[in-house]
């Protein structure tokens, strides 16, 4: 018998490889942008947990993914809410959502500042150049 089921896995893989680790390098420079360590991005709950603080919504969210057809809402509203925080348009939306492979390194490398939560500088000026948005803090200002 012959065996092309191994070599053909492996001309999968390559690439889906090369994809994987140029998306993770995009996402690193993202957090690194937004005022968080780079490897925040590599452990999976955290980090979709920080990514909920770069784009302005409480970690209880983080909830919302776990029930079904809402996780689909909240992922595309959630991948809105960065393309926002960085001054980018709902195109870019879509580009994040539809080529993630080439769009999460265009926001990381790119010339994209951080303006803050879902891009509202007024949240982001409130804690200085520091990057980070305390959810905490905010409540207690919103009081």
């Amino acid at each position: 018998m012959n065996d092309v089921s191994g070599s053909g896995q492996l001309l999968f893989f390559i690439p889906f490889f090369i994809l994987m680790v140029v998306m993770l390098v995009g996402m690193w420079k993202i957090y690194q942008k937004a005022g968080y360590q780079g490897w925040e991005c590599i452990i999976p709950i955290y980090s979709t947990i920080i990514l909920l603080r770069i784009v302005g919504k409480p970690w209880w969210w983080f909830l919302l993914m776990m029930i079904p057809l809402v996780n689909i809402i909240v992922a595309v509203w959630m991948t809105n809410m960065l393309s926002k925080s960085f001054g980018k348009s709902e195109g870019f939306t879509v580009g994040l959502l539809l080529l993630p492979f080439i769009f999460y390194p265009i926001l990381g490398f790119g010339s994209a500042k951080y303006l803050g939560p879902f891009g509202d500088p007024a949240a982001f000026a409130a804690y200085g150049d520091k990057g980070k948005f305390d959810f905490e803090e905010q409540s207690r200002i919103d009081r």
